[in-house]
């Protein structure tokens, strides 16, 4: 299996019940910078990233109680571990590759992400792990 030629790690994921109550632990306890909240509706979710030094925390809250987010963090019942997220440099290209050699993906093609093109692949094809893949070219600055 060739597989993804993946970068370094963009970003580590956190779905939460509620923004308002666990930013202050990543601003005021680990003193990173939270940016503001920004809405991905057709994914109903509302995102805020912790970033420190290159470090970064997508926090994840459900808009919708019916949502894949919402589910998850309701089976959880607290704030959990989400997805890890990779940079490649052909999103597009990957994603054909990686269907070609059969591993399941849960985006046959690029979608918008709050910082660029994205595709998840299914944990199924990842130990368990939910695994988000990024688009270098599309990144936001």
């Amino acid at each position: 299996m060739k597989g993804v030629s993946a970068r370094e790690l963009h970003h580590v994921a956190v779905a939460v019940p509620s923004l308002a109550e666990v930013i202050p632990f990543y601003r005021d306890l680990l003193g990173y910078r939270v940016d503001e909240p920004r809405l991905i509706a057709d994914q109903r979710v509302r995102v805020a990233f912790a970033t420190r030094d290159g470090s970064r925390v997508e926090l994840l809250e459900p808009t919708d109680a019916e949502s894949g987010v919402a589910r998850f963090v309701a089976e959880r019942g607290r704030p959990t571990l989400h997805h890890l997220c990779f940079v490649v440099d052909d999103l597009a290209g990957t994603l054909d590759r990686l269907a070609a050699e059969g591993v399941e993906l849960v985006d046959r093609t690029p979608r918008r992400g709050v910082d660029g093109l994205v595709a998840f692949l299914h944990p199924r094809a990842a130990n368990g792990v939910l695994v988000e893949l990024i688009d270098r070219a599309s990144l936001r600055d």
